[in-house]
């Protein structure tokens, strides 16, 4: 929870300090010095840590929710963490099941096999009648 808040102060004051295009809206808005809202930040700083001592009830209760807060957003991340988890195993196993068939038919032997195919595969399969069939080209059928 402190590094989210850490984070958004961060991000703010950079946002802050980043500079700006001169528009007629920027200037209508009050010009403020580095100086006057170092001086400005710094009392509100004071002021934050006198707060406590000011309303102690509603510090108790502040650091209360925060703590709930905080409990529940790390439950939240190991639940999110578990689901992924989950689905990362999911993915795996159904890879190792779907074992890819061969990209190949068997009709042309791979490289490699091209002794072994030709002598595992039977010869002379043509019948008598397929043998005195006169062959035509592709053009010729009729």
């Amino acid at each position: 929870m402190r590094f989210l808040l850490r984070i958004t102060f961060w991000l703010g004051l950079v946002l802050v300090l980043l500079p700006r295009d001169k528009t007629p809206e920027s200037e209508k808005l009050p010009q403020i010095g580095a100086a006057d809202a170092v001086q400005a930040a710094t009392a509100a700083v004071s002021d934050v840590t006198q707060f406590c001592k000011r309303q102690p009830a509603a510090c108790e209760v502040g650091g209360q929710a925060a703590t709930i807060i905080g409990q529940r957003a790390q439950d939240g991340a190991k639940k999110l963490y578990q689901i992924i988890n989950d689905k990362k195993e999911q993915l795996e196993k159904s890879d190792k099941t779907d074992k890819k068939a061969p990209d190949h038919t068997g009709s042309i032997a791979l490289a490699g096999e091209g002794d072994a195919a030709s002598s595992e595969a039977p010869r002379d399969t043509l019948s008598q009648d397929d043998l005195a069939l006169e062959w035509r080209g592709p053009g010729l059928a009729n």
